[in-house]
């Protein structure tokens, strides 16, 4: 029998473990054969809410490579139709919402989702992986500033000037999107954990388009509350953001027990700004494993010298794998890391 790995697990925790844990976003995707072989068979949409195919997916990558967690298998934005804003995930562009919210009133159309009715699929998805792993499974959703951005969107774009010029001239509204967003949020990965996943992440993709006064009048007391409800779960919680060098402190106050940097910022730096009684992960920048292999390695290096041993770290990427990234390129990022960082 396999002995269950629980390096990620220690790591959240701030305990030592024999090696720095490592698992890497986007994981599952593009970059492998075996996903590209399901991709040219079935759309992303079947792919994620066929159970059978998101856990193959999510499966792949550990068939590969000795990852130390596995990461459903999802898309942030499936949340969005059961709550009332039909979207599409469009090739080449991701997720586009029909109706992006404008108005009061569009805000008032949204609903609570019931997460065992809306998205049975992925509570089965992570019924059927839990027996198949010997590494945490780690569940997912978006945070409330990013949904709230392809929301009013209507896609990914850069800065977000519609979301941010909304939640100014429409305080009210915005509030009262963040309640709804919360709400969900705190529903879907609460369904999560029941149906199985050890850990939970909150992907921030959009945040770092806010100042942190700008975080801290819109975004803080509602991030604390979700995070304050996520504690009931007893489960660590990541708190991942991109472009976030100048949130670090106001991200720590709204909480998780690891926040996840980019290559923005040293990760060193980073952690002395977090504070030590937080795990931190990353901060590889993905483009490194598009390098030649001594480059790939130095960086590694880098990262794993400014994390200087200490527990509490978690390798990864500042965000998720590029398509072109070479499989060797991936073997040799998780090989490196645990042979030289071994206790």
């Amino acid at each position: 029998m396999t002995l269950f790995n629980n390096r990620l697990l220690a790591a959240c925790a701030g305990q030592p473990t024999d090696c720095t844990p490592i698992w890497l976003m986007r994981q599952a995707g593009r970059y492998q054969p075996e996903y590209r072989a399901l991709r040219e068979k079935y759309t992303m949409m079947e792919l994620c809410t066929t159970p059978e195919l998101a856990a193959e997916v999510t499966l792949a990558p550990l068939r590969r490579f000795d990852l130390d967690a596995a990461i459903l298998f999802s898309d942030l934005t499936l949340p969005f139709t059961p709550m009332g804003a039909p979207f599409q995930l469009k090739e080449g562009q991701g997720p586009v919402v029909e109706t992006p919210i404008r108005t009061p009133a569009d805000v008032n159309r949204l609903r609570c989702i019931q997460p065992d009715q809306d998205l049975a699929f992925a509570l089965e998805t992570i019924r059927l992986l839990r027996p198949a792993l010997n590494v945490p499974l780690v569940g997912f959703t978006g945070a409330p500033f990013t949904m709230a951005a392809y929301l009013i969107e209507g896609s990914g774009v850069r800065d977000c000037p519609t979301t941010r010029a909304f939640m100014l001239a429409e305080p009210g509204a915005w509030h009262a999107l963040m309640e709804v967003l919360v709400e969900n949020a705190a529903r879907y990965l609460e369904a999560q954990v029941q149906a199985g996943v050890q850990a939970v992440q909150l992907f921030d993709s959009w945040v770092g388009a806010l100042s942190p006064d700008t975080y801290r009048s819109y975004l803080l007391p509602h991030m604390q509350r979700l995070f304050q409800r996520l504690k009931l779960c007893r489960i660590p919680v990541i708190h991942f953001g991109t472009g976030t060098a100048t949130l670090l402190e106001v991200m720590r106050e709204a909480g998780g027990d690891v926040i996840s940097v980019d290559w923005r910022i040293p990760l060193d730096d980073a952690w002395r700004r977090i504070g030590a009684d937080r795990a931190i992960q990353g901060n590889l920048d993905p483009v490194a494993l598009l390098a030649p292999r001594e480059v790939l390695l130095d960086q590694t290096r880098l990262v794993l010298k400014r994390a200087a041993g200490r527990p509490g770290h978690i390798f990864n990427l500042g965000h998720g794998l590029l398509p072109a990234t070479p499989i060797e390129s991936v073997q040799l990022l998780v090989d490196t890391v645990h042979e030289e960082s071994a206790a």
